[in-house]
């Protein structure tokens, strides 16, 4: 095997790769996704059964997961829950919270503007512009169907 040809790195990296547990992943990530979701739904009830009204209530519902997933992150907690339910605390609005926050207590020690007024949207900066721009895409096409197509 020639380590310094391409076919020789891939079976070099293929031999001593960890292999990944693809379904142990997906269920874990399934089962936090949903005690994220579940958790949710019950803030949602606490709220109205605070006789928030259910606009509010829905507002203060992202507002809480945003600080519990700040909160885990300072704390050191978030990346723990993470290594096991993967994707599953990612994916939804605490994982984008989590983004922002680690950023901002790596970018602390550099100052206000060049450090975290710089760095905090690096890791969650192109989700937030890909996102923008795909709903204006999807505006556009939606407002060319709706009332120049139809």
């Amino acid at each position: 095997m020639d380590i310094y040809s391409l076919e020789g790195k891939k079976e070099i990296i293929k031999r001593y790769s960890p292999k990944t547990r693809i379904l142990r992943n997906s269920v874990f990530a399934f089962i936090f996704g949903g005690l994220i979701c579940l958790s949710a739904e019950l803030l949602r009830y606490l709220y109205l059964w605070l006789n928030i009204e259910e606009k509010d209530a829905l507002s203060l519902v992202g507002v809480t997961l945003i600080f519990i997933a700040s909160l885990l992150t300072a704390l050191g907690l978030f990346d723990r829950i993470a290594r096991y339910s993967g994707a599953g605390t990612l994916v939804p609005i605490t994982g984008f919270s989590n983004s922002v926050t680690s950023q901002a207590l790596d970018a602390r020690s550099e100052g206000l503007v060049m450090g975290l007024g710089a760095k905090i949207f690096t890791v969650s900066g192109p989700v937030i512009l890909w996102g923008i721009a795909s709903g204006v895409l999807y505006g556009i096409i939606y407002y060319i169907y709706l009332y120049i197509i139809r």
